[in-house]
């Protein structure tokens, strides 16, 4: 790799830091390819994507962005985990993690804030902003479809005395 396209690569994983709001790095020593495969598609199936860079560069490309924090992690074969949704990376990186014991969780960085390896794993067991959007909605609509319920059962009792006394007299 040469100097320019090193800098290239330092200039788009800045612009791509600029981008997420997740970063998560982990040590991926001992997996294969076809795991690291794995990995990859799993990440991209929850919305965030997985790199191997050198550690000198990705540090680079760190500086001036809200994720600074995360130089500190990057020693020895390291990856990054990003996404634009808060919870994705986190979530794929631990349920990969569950299956493969080489992937080691070491900390990462959620809009500026540090978080260790736990935090890491708090984060992954909270609901995606997908699935907190669909919960709220439910909340928004229930208390109106409780209200159309109450409001229609007058009715609907009224009907039903009214039909009983029809058939009643039909039976006669």
């Amino acid at each position: 790799m040469n100097r320019e396209q090193k800098q290239e690569l330092v200039s788009e994983l800045h612009q791509l830091f600029g981008e997420v709001s997740t970063v998560v790095v982990a040590h991926y020593s001992g997996l294969t390819v076809a795991e690291m495969e794995n990995l990859r598609k799993q990440m991209r199936a929850a919305g965030a994507s997985f790199r191997v860079t050198k550690n000198r560069l990705t540090r680079l490309a760190l500086d001036g962005t809200k994720f600074d924090s995360v130089g500190d992690l990057l020693t020895g074969p390291t990856g990054i985990a990003v996404s634009a949704d808060p919870v994705a990376a986190a979530k794929a990186m631990v349920d990969f993690a569950k299956t493969n014991p080489k992937l080691v969780i070491l900390g990462g960085n959620m809009n500026g804030s540090a978080l260790n390896s736990d935090g890491v794993k708090a984060l992954a067991t909270m609901p995606s902003l997908d699935e907190l959007r669909a919960r709220l909605v439910g909340m928004i609509q229930t208390p109106g479809t409780r209200i159309a319920t109450v409001l229609s059962q007058p009715a609907a009792g009224l009907a039903r005395v009214l039909n009983a006394y029809a058939t009643k007299g039909e039976a006669a």
